[in-house]
């Protein structure tokens, strides 16, 4: 199963690239995760961050861009996406 059609709570997110410089190589484990952003816990500061600007792993999977999965997690899970 496709990484973006699971939950992704307690898992490690890696930011690959971001419009945000400051983001780019923040890893942490996602807490929380809304239609539009992605909570991480990170020390030494935990970061809400925007799924708009960033393009990110899961546990080292393929890369995903932020834009394409902005809906509710249980919108997520149940959709299916093309493959590139």
């Amino acid at each position: 199963m496709d990484i973006k059609n699971q939950t992704w709570i307690g898992r490690q997110l890696a930011v690959t690239s971001s419009n945000d410089n400051t983001l780019q190589g923040r890893t942490g484990i996602v807490v929380d995760e809304t239609r539009e952003t992605i909570f991480i816990a990170d020390s030494p500061a935990d970061a809400r961050l925007s799924k708009r600007v960033i393009e990110f792993t899961i546990d080292d999977s393929s890369i995903i861009n932020g834009t394409l999965v902005r809906q509710r997690a249980e919108d997520r899970i149940h959709r299916n996406y093309r493959k590139d």
